[in-house]
């Protein structure tokens, strides 16, 4: 293995909404649920692991960064 490789940062749901209190569990189930309507499964934001969901930081803020949602525009 590279000495050098980066691991994407993943986190729970759990600590990424202590992380970022913006986002409850509530609301970040409600999208890791609707991944595929919504477009996040499209920047593999999130990681399954068993029973055990874990969400890539990186890739969910670049999703967030694109949303149409987020940025006024209309969800079509």
């Amino acid at each position: 293995m590279e000495k050098d490789m980066k691991y994407p940062n993943y986190k729970t749901v759990r600590q990424f909404s202590e992380a970022y209190p913006a986002f409850s569990q509530g609301s970040l189930r409600d999208l890791i649920f609707f991944a595929d309507i919504n477009g996040l499964s499209n920047f593999n934001a999130i990681r399954r692991v068993g029973a055990k969901i874990l969400i890539n930081e990186d890739n969910f803020f670049k999703w967030v960064d694109t949303n149409p949602r987020t940025k006024g525009g209309l969800n079509v």
